[in-house]
């Protein structure tokens, strides 16, 4: 993929999550922090699977891929927009810009899949409980994550080659903290209806295939539940399922949030509040999501601890 494109645009400057100079010191904090706990989360979890054999299993094979998207996630988004709070003019070159978008691009379309590879795992694990161990095979689940990111991949490309497409011609002020597809659209002087387009089928394909997947998963865990006699199956079906679903729903609702435009004119900031929550929050919150609310991973704690004071 060349990083070239018909105008004669060679950077961009990206205007950041806010213009008011007494909100970027405690912006700058909070997101520092926020960067901080993310990656450490994420590396503790990969680390935590890695280390004990009992998480060797399927869903923690999904989960330890998951965090290492959101790892790389964070690597691709905060430190540029820490940057916007220190410096007067946050400048960010065509092909930096490119790269990021198609990074970010790639990463969203992977986490996605991943999401909706997770939800399948527990529709087998709970409603085909004995083909469990020969369906989700290792081989199978290789496959449905090789499958995620060559998904993600193919999705970055189509989406960035449009956006190399464009013509930019005066204005190089990105209205956002990132190299985000529909600020960059916006900003073209040229026709964008074809990318507009492009990125109108690939978002409805990514996020409707997926959704519509993980909704009949969990129509038909949550019908096979119902139909168990004992009390307690139903209290561990719903627990094996709880913390996907927390993860699941903040990063579909703020995804959506944030790509959904009405046709206010003010609706950019609220945009770029949104965003945060989607790029920032949701990665720091899905480790901690998981590690809360599970008792393999609290043991798996316990375990590495009693290996690095013994």
């Amino acid at each position: 993929m060349a990083m070239k494109n018909d105008s004669s645009v060679i950077e961009f400057t990206l205007m950041g999550l806010t213009d008011k100079p007494e909100l970027q010191p405690p912006l700058f904090f909070l997101l520092l922090v926020n960067y901080v706990v993310t990656v450490m989360g994420n590396l503790s979890l990969i680390n935590l699977i890695c280390l004990n054999s009992h998480l060797h299993t399927p869903m923690y094979f999904f989960l330890f891929n998951l965090s290492f998207i959101d790892l790389c996630y964070s690597f691709v988004i905060i430190p540029k927009m820490l940057m916007s709070f220190l410096s007067e003019r946050n400048i960010i070159s065509f092909a930096g810009c490119m790269t990021q978008l198609f990074f970010y691009c790639f990463f969203v379309s992977s986490e996605c899949y991943v999401l909706t590879a997770m939800a399948c795992d527990r529709y087998v694990a709970i409603c085909k409980p004995l083909l469990y161990t020969v369906t989700m095979s290792r081989r199978f689940c290789s496959l449905l994550m090789s499958g995620s990111y060559i998904m993600g991949f193919a999705c970055a490309m189509v989406l960035t080659e449009g956006t190399i497409r464009l013509i930019f011609c005066d204005s190089t002020i990105i209205n956002h903290y990132m190299c985000d597809p529909f600020p960059l659209l916006q900003l073209s002087c040229s026709s964008t209806y074809a990318s507009q387009l492009v990125v109108s089928i690939v978002a409805f394909k990514v996020i409707i295939a997926s959704s519509l997947i993980i909704f009949l998963s969990y129509t038909l865990i949550l019908f096979n539940v119902l139909h168990m006699s004992s009390s307690k199956g139903r209290s561990k079906a719903f627990s094996t399922c709880g913390s996907h679903i927390i993860t699941v729903g903040l990063f579909y609702a703020f995804g959506m949030l944030t790509h959904v435009k009405p046709s206010s004119a003010g609706f950019v900031d609220q945009e770029k509040f949104f965003s945060v929550f989607y790029t920032n929050v949701v990665p720091m919150l899905n480790p901690l999501i998981y590690s809360l609310r599970n008792r393999d991973v609290k043991l798996a704690v316990k375990k590495t601890l009693k290996r690095i004071t013994s």
